[in-house]
């Protein structure tokens, strides 16, 4: 047939590609008479959608059971390079500092992500520090040691 004079109406299906409705229960002959290839007894049987989808028999289903289990991983997680207060005490009083300074310094030495301070042990020196994020203990200690916190 030309493109050209190709009509709507005149389109059809390949064939093969309809089947005749299968009609179920219509007497013996018919290949699916009485109970229609569902068997005789059973909840699979019986009228209506035997059991939701994804139901297990009473076991919990796998949909409700997998955040439980290990090794999913976080969507959108916050990843940080973190170092504690304590570890700032190598640093000389009144510095500036930032990740860049930290690196120069020795005490980071793969600087693939943000700075956060984290709160563990004391720090006994005046910093002006600035950082992503910061915990709360951290951000007191660095304040009450005369220090400042500054995010970016």
């Amino acid at each position: 047939m030309n493109p050209m004079t190709m009509k709507l109406e005149s389109l059809k299906s390949n064939k093969g590609a309809r089947r005749k409705k299968l009609r179920k229960g219509r007497g013996i002959s018919a290949g699916q008479g009485a109970s229609c290839g569902f068997g005789m007894r059973g909840q699979k049987s019986r009228s209506g959608r035997p059991t939701r989808p994804g139901f297990e028999g009473g076991q919990m289903p796998l949909y409700r059971r997998v955040p439980k289990l290990k090794h999913f991983e976080i969507i959108n997680q916050k990843l940080f390079t973190v170092i504690n207060v304590s570890e700032l005490n190598s640093l000389k009083n009144g510095s500036k500092v930032n990740l860049d300074s930290l690196v120069k310094e020795g005490l980071i030495t793969k600087p693939k992500y943000p700075l956060k301070i984290l709160g563990n042990g004391k720090l006994e020196k005046k910093l002006d520090v600035q950082a992503a994020a910061f915990t709360l203990s951290a951000k007191k200690k660095i304040e009450d040691a005369g220090g400042s916190c500054e995010g970016y």
